[in-house]
């Protein structure tokens, strides 16, 4: 039972941790703009170089 007296303080805290870190998120507008990440995987790669480089020995 003496257990409960340090981990519900622990507990309490992390809850407070948690909660800090998302109003901090919240404020830095890190929820703002969540549909370009799933886009960018639909966009198109560079072309690649028309000449690739060639390896001569020197």
């Amino acid at each position: 039972m003496n257990i409960l007296l340090v981990l519900i303080p622990i507990s309490l805290a992390l809850l407070g941790l948690a909660i800090a870190a998302f109003f901090w998120a919240v404020r830095r507008d890190q929820f703002e703009d969540l549909d370009s990440a799933a886009l960018d995987i639909l966009r198109d790669d560079p072309a690649p170089p028309s000449n690739p480089p060639t390896d001569k020995p020197s």
